[in-house]
C-alpha cells in the first residue's frame, strides 16, 4: 500500500512534469499529465478567462500561444491533501516568465498566482483532473496589466 507521503511525492513529480513539458513544448508529455476529461478553469486568470473541458482541447488551445515563445514556469510551496485512494487536492504558488516573439508585439510576461487542482489516480497513475489558475499579478513589458490599476 502506498503511504500518503508516497502519493504526495507522486503528485509533486506529476506537477514537475507539467511545468517541464510545457516549457519544453513536449505537448504529448504535457497532455499525459491530465485526465482525458480534465476541467481547466481560467475564469480568474487575466483577461477574458474561460473553462475548457478535455486534455486535447486544452493543449490545442495552449500550444499555438507558446509556439514561438520561451517560457519558464515554477511551482512552489505545495499544499497537497489526500482525500481517498484515488483522489487528492493541491494548491501551488506559481510564477511564470514568458518571452514572446518580437513579431507578437507582446514582449515579456511575468506573472504570479496559484494553481488550485484536483487529482485522480487512474490505473495506478496520478493525473490532474481539474486545474484552476488564479493570478495575483501580471506584468507585460514591465507594465502591470493585472490586476488593473
Amino acid at each position: 500500500m502506498t503511504t500518503d507521503l508516497g502519493v504526495i511525492e507522486q503528485i509533486k513529480q506529476l506537477k514537475a512534469r507539467y511545468f517541464r513539458c510545457m516549457d519544453q513544448k513536449d505537448w504529448d508529455g504535457y497532455r499525459s499529465v491530465f485526465t482525458e476529461d480534465v476541467l481547466i478553469d481560467t475564469t480568474d486568470d487575466t483577461g477574458p478567462g474561460t473553462e475548457i473541458v478535455g486534455s486535447d482541447e486544452y493543449v490545442n488551445m495552449l500550444a499555438p500561444i507558446l509556439k514561438d515563445a520561451i517560457s519558464v514556469h515554477h511551482g512552489h510551496m505545495n499544499e497537497i491533501k489526500i482525500l481517498s485512494a484515488v483522489s487528492a487536492q493541491g494548491v501551488w504558488a506559481m510564477e511564470d516568465h514568458i518571452w514572446f516573439s518580437k513579431e507578437s508585439g507582446m514582449g515579456k510576461l511575468w506573472g504570479t498566482g496559484w494553481y488550485e487542482e484536483t487529482y485522480r489516480c487512474e490505473k495506478g497513475e496520478w493525473k490532474i483532473a481539474a486545474m484552476r489558475l488564479r493570478r495575483q499579478r501580471v506584468e507585460i513589458g514591465g507594465v502591470q496589466t493585472y490586476p488593473p490599476e
